[in-house]
């Protein structure tokens, strides 16, 4: 009974149709996610090798100070990317995984970020994540809305039901055919994807999987609760629709809109401006006020004294260093409105399945607003760590060609938090079993 079933349901041509639409959108989303490696590690590449011919080429240029030549240097930290990245972009291209700072204002290049056509950021890319949260539920639902209302409408149920002992089996088994179906296509698409974009199968990778069956199981548990309600076809249809359009579509954008106004963000390029009019206003004041406050962050630099020189680098780093600690407050505020975002928004993803499963398929792919903001809080470790390895020798004026200059490489960030198990799938399985379980009360009654 189980083989004439299945290949009565792949011999449909709209079955075969939907399977290979979904393989073919599969197979672009990895040549997109492809592209996106190539891009990430091309500028990761570009960065190499452009900071140390910067570096060379600044310091045979600016022998004689080495304050006006770290005005000049920049040096790059690397948000490391994954390769299972690719399937899951995320935040990634709209956040910079690069950045390249000097030792001057930091708030002032902290937030820079690549161009980019803001139309193709509206849109975003086509990669796995889109395919599965977005694609998956509307083949499922062809599949599955008329399993039964389809047979009641052409007069063959009848036969169905006193030929077969148990008709509940005969839908489950119905269910099992089509769930297989897709299971098998999502493996293979997840087995191609390993070996073309280089995924290793490792924790991350499984855990991935794992989130992506629970989540296609998800909508056929959602199919067999309107599926058990014994309504006609073009019903079942509207509904599981509705419930599709309400669930990807309304309600993030929803849910979204109140996150955004109630954790309302000062804007980057207002705390930019607040940096750099700080670091301004302070050529027009006396320049021991500036150093006083400089001695009260730094107290280990308090033995440098201003010279009677006009200009000086110790004033200068004194200035930029002010714009950062005057507008420290706001940088802040940014900042933690910014963890409140992500933290409310994971919150109600527990009770909103397809939310869920695209922040835990971006929080696994490394490419979530957790992961830039904790590549920002590295940032700002890295650039004071260069901050406090060369202000000694800018006070000191030290000799430039003395300095180690190729010792300084690229550095790259690695995000090693890890996910919760039970966190990820919890709530998945939780919501299957409910919907599972009000459909088998229906077709039982």
């Amino acid at each position: 009974m189980l083989v004439l079933l299945f290949k009565n349901f792949i011999r449909s041509k709209g079955t075969k149709i939907g399977l290979l639409f979904l393989l073919t959108i599969g197979f672009i989303s990895f040549l997109i996610g492809r592209q996106f490696q190539e891009k990430q590690q091309n500028n990761i590449d570009e960065a190499v090798i452009y900071q140390k011919e910067h570096i060379a080429r600044n310091a045979a240029f600016h022998k004689d100070e080495i304050g006006l030549l770290l005005y000049y240097i920049k040096f790059s930290l690397v948000n490391n990317t994954l390769p299972i990245s690719s399937l899951a972009i995320g935040q990634r291209d709209v956040n910079p995984s690069i950045q390249s700072v000097t030792i001057r204002g930091l708030e002032a290049q902290k937030y820079d970020s690549e161009l980019n056509n803001p139309s193709n950021l509206l849109s975003g890319n086509i990669d796995f994540s889109f395919v599965l949260l977005y694609l998956f539920p509307l083949l499922i639902i062809a599949f599955s809305y008329n399993i039964i209302s389809e047979e009641k409408e052409s007069g063959t149920w009848k036969i169905v039901a006193t030929q077969s002992p148990n008709t509940f089996l005969y839908i489950l088994k119905l269910f099992y055919i089509r769930i297989l179906s897709l299971i098998a296509l999502l493996s293979f698409l997840l087995f191609i994807a390993a070996f073309l974009l280089k995924i290793p199968i490792d924790k991350a990778f499984i855990l991935f999987y794992g989130i992506a069956v629970l989540y296609v199981l998800f909508w056929y548990a959602v199919c067999f609760f309107i599926v058990s309600l014994q309504k006609n076809s073009s019903f079942n249809a509207v509904i599981l629709l509705t419930i599709w359009l309400f669930l990807i579509i309304i309600l993030p954008a929803g849910i979204n809109t109140y996150i955004i106004n109630k954790y309302k963000v000062p804007e980057a390029l207002e705390l930019t401006l607040t940096q750099r009019n700080a670091y301004h206003e302070k050529w027009d004041m006396d320049k021991q006020k500036t150093l006083d406050k400089f001695y009260k962050h730094y107290p280990q630099f308090k033995h440098y004294t201003l010279p009677e020189s006009e200009f000086s680098w110790l004033w200068y780093y004194a200035m930029q260093q002010m714009g950062d600690d005057e507008s420290a407050v706001q940088s802040k505020e940014l900042e933690s409105k910014l963890e409140q975002r992500n933290n409310t928004s994971e919150w109600i993803a527990q009770f909103i399945p397809t939310l869920h499963t695209q922040i835990q398929l971006n929080e696994i792919a490394k490419s979530d607003l957790r992961n830039q903001l904790l590549f920002l809080k590295e940032t700002n470790q890295f650039h004071e760590k260069l901050r406090l390895h060369f202000y000694p020798k800018i006070f000191n004026n030290a000799p430039v060609n003395q300095q180690k200059w190729e010792t300084f490489k690229v550095e790259t960030f690695d995000n090693k938090s890890e996910t919760n198990y039970v966190k990820a799938f919890l709530p998945l399985l939780v919501f299957n079993l409910v919907l599972i379980g009000f459909g088998w009360r229906n077709f039982k009654r």
